[in-house]
């Protein structure tokens, strides 16, 4: 009989749907029964040619080779991977294979995996497509049995291969341009580099700014104060004797209320998570970084099959998944969740809030899957995401917010102070989130704030109890969190005047896409273009001359976002894939010309006094993801080395954390508060007793011993071709 072969994307998920098609026999590479082959890639197994596969002149690195530009790009096995992708070409080529199921991630990346892959291997089986947004057993089997020709895939295939041989002209060419030119690691590509240029504006915005004093003059009475507002209805003056004046005037004086306005409002419930939107909450909330919160979302997809697939931009869910919502509901009665979630299944569900088919676009929101909860099984963190979301859901799925909004007026002597309120009529979805602020004005000025009004009717003559001057001053724009940079990269309209440009740029994914945004932030810090200080994001001196170097559209959200437009369109069938690659031809063409015919200077701002002991040139000191390090700033040498790194274990004195600083034996210690030292070896012996000091320095040991080995940053640059 002629078997079923199904390629999985990851061997967790190839063992998932193997469990459920009943496939327990062990095979090179697969496992297996009596109607299907269940294989599986490890992430990409094939990849886009390096440019010495094209030519040998490409190994050395020539401003006089570029650009780069092959008529037809190559795709090479990756040799880590290489056994597994010789395993799955030959489950291709079984006689008693018959078909095949591409069931890769159900999305644009996932496609060309399979499709790569399929190339490479020459495989000409009949192929169908399994397309499912959880791993729950009922959503293997239901997709199973509504499987659907690959070939309606195509188009989504074709967006995949011109976003990879865009990034390939584009990433490879330019990175070379600036790289040999300046010599140094420099990279760049069409949507890092907007993003960086988005950091590097905002901390230009944020130096330039002057800031200005500011007054406002309050009222206060019994249980609230009011705030003067003038003719024009402003509230801060930048006189200070204008305040003081009115300030004169009103002490002592009684107020008169000249008009109450009570107006009913609702707030509707926030809609369902997309991945960008929970990224920026676990920033908010947790201070994960968006790669943190994605691989999170990972685990809790494939492995626990709590939730729905993350990768996702849409917010929504559509109608076919309506019938679905009151058992995905029982799968969350549980601890935190019961009560909220069994008020819902008493009454008829409202789904007006979480239902739109238009938004909808490969996938729906990320929500719960059917498969009950055991809390205990998660980690702390899997715990923090899974909460976001199952909150989120329970709240989209609830009555709104209602309340009365309360607008005073009042009189003292000639001048008109005033102050608004709140009164809570029903606390609708606000109840899944107890203990949250029901003011959702937080971002409002101080003196604008809702505030408890007590009962008070027109004409009505109100004591005062003092009266103040408020001062302040005004505040630069904050530095990015990456929560606020997923927001700008999702949504960069605003730093684009032209309103056609504008207009094209709301109707995209903004900068990168859900699930490329994450890896993109990484990436700014990996080539230290950026780095943290706690939340913040600042530019470093490297990302800031880079922004200054390289060809100025190349910094532009707007030009990323009619090449996203283009993708979108290649996948919809409603433009040429062949008319875009020759563009970035030309593309790719026009920016190294420009690097190559610029007069900028690039000038390492962070030498040290250090040589680098392979080549003896100066080292650059430069903070990474978890410490402060020395690294060649000669390209083709690349060697690093530590020369700090944050530790998990806590100062003895003032409980900071502890760095560990030195090299081999002489490895100590530091605080960088008190100035606390340690010698590694003391601090083994002291900690000897306590299992939970000693795992720390075991696990921060073999972290250490892992970096030791990989010492070519230059490497890592390459890998994603300057995204």
């Amino acid at each position: 009989m002629s078997k079923t072969l199904v390629l999985a994307e990851k061997p967790s998920v190839a063992r998932e749907i193997a469990r459920v098609l009943g496939c327990t026999k062990k095979g090179d590479g697969c496992l297996y029964g009596d109607k299907y082959i269940i294989t599986w890639a490890l992430g990409h197994l094939v990849t886009l040619a390096d440019p010495d596969a094209y030519d040998e002149k490409y190994k050395q690195w020539k401003t006089e080779d570029l650009p780069m530009l092959p008529k037809k790009m190559k795709l090479v096995v990756i040799k880590q991977t290489s056994k597994q992708f010789k395993a799955v070409s030959a489950l291709m080529k079984r006689s008693d294979v018959g078909e095949l199921v591409i069931a890769t991630d159900a999305g644009r990346e996932g496609e060309l995996v399979a499709r790569w892959i399929m190339m490479k291997a020459g495989c000409k089986l009949p192929a169908k497509r399994l397309w499912i947004s959880s791993q729950t057993d009922r959503a293997i089997k239901d997709g199973f049995r509504s499987l659907k020709p690959a070939a309606e895939y195509d188009n989504l295939y074709r967006s995949a291969q011109a976003r990879a041989e865009a990034d390939w002209l584009v990433g490879l060419n330019v990175t070379r341009a600036l790289t040999c030119k300046y010599n140094a690691q420099l990279s760049a590509g069409r949507v890092q580099t907007p993003t960086l240029s988005l950091i590097v504006e905002r901390e230009k915005e944020i130096s330039s700014f002057v800031p200005k004093d500011y007054y406002t003059v309050q009222a206060v009475f019994d249980g609230f104060n009011a705030t003067f507002r003038d003719t024009k209805n402003n509230t801060r003056f930048s006189d200070r004797a204008f305040a003081e004046k009115i300030l004169a005037e009103i002490s002592g004086k009684p107020g008169i209320v000249a008009e109450v306005k009570k107006e009913y409002k609702h707030k509707a419930p926030p809609a369902a998570y997309d991945l960008t939107e929970l990224q920026r909450d676990a920033n908010k909330k947790y201070s994960y970084s968006a790669k943190q919160t994605l691989n999170l979302m990972q685990s809790l997809y494939e492995t626990h099959k709590l939730l729905t697939y993350p990768r996702t931009d849409s917010r929504y869910i559509t109608d076919d998944v309506v019938a679905t919502l009151p058992e995905r509901l029982r799968s969350v009665c549980t601890g935190p969740y019961r009560e909220a979630a069994a008020k819902l299944l008493r009454a008829p569900l409202s789904t007006k809030y979480i239902v739109n088919n238009a938004k909808v676009t490969d996938h729906h929101a990320i929500i719960p899957t059917e498969e009950p909860v055991n809390l205990s099984r998660l980690t702390h963190d899997e715990r923090n995401i899974y909460d976001l979301v199952v909150k989120r859901f329970l709240a989209v799925l609830s009555a709104p917010f209602e309340y009365d909004e309360v607008k005073v007026q009042i009189k003292i002597d000639k001048h008109s102070f005033h102050a608004k309120g709140k009164t809570v009529r029903s606390n609708g979805w606000m109840d899944v989130y107890s203990g949250l602020s029901l003011d959702d004005d937080e971002d409002e000025q101080e003196e604008s704030r809702s505030q408890r009004l007590p009962v008070i009717t027109n004409g009505s003559r109100l004591i005062q109890k003092g009266a103040k001057i408020v001062s302040g001053k005004t505040r630069p724009p904050a530095r990015y969190t990456e929560a606020t940079l997923l927001s700008a990269m999702e949504n960069p309209s605003g730093h684009i005047h032209d309103k056609e440009l504008k207009a094209v740029m709301e109707t995209t994914s903004g900068l990168g896409t859900p699930a490329t945004r994450a890896d993109i932030i990484e990436k700014l810090f990996d080539n230290f273009s950026i780095e943290r200080h706690g939340k913040e994001i600042r530019p470093t001196a490297k990302g800031e001359q880079l922004i200054n170097i390289v060809p100025p559209d190349l910094k532009s959200a707007e030009l990323t976002a009619k090449w996203e437009q283009q993708l979108q369109n290649i996948s919809r069938g409603k433009a040429d894939m062949g008319k875009f690659i020759s563009s970035m031809h030309s593309y790719s063409s026009a920016l190294v010309s420009s690097v190559i015919a610029s007069d900028a200077q690039y000038k390492h701002e962070n030498l040290s006094r250090e040589k680098c002991p392979e080549c003896g040139k100066y080292m650059l000191e430069v903070n990474g993801k978890k410490g402060k390090m020395l690294v060649c700033q000669d390209r083709e040498c690349g060697y690093r080395q530590s020369i700090s790194s944050q530790t998990n274990a806590r100062c003895p004195n003032c409980m900071k954390k502890l760095e560990m600083r030195g090299e081999g034996d002489k490895r100590f210690f530091a605080c960088p508060g008190c100035g606390y030292r340690e010698k590694l070896t003391d601090f083994k012996k002291r900690h000897e007793s306590d299992s939970a000091a000693g795992y720390e320095v075991k696990q921060y040991m073999q972290k250490q011993q892992k970096k030791e080995e990989a010492n070519n940053p230059f490497a890592d640059l390459l890998s994603g071709w300057g995204k």
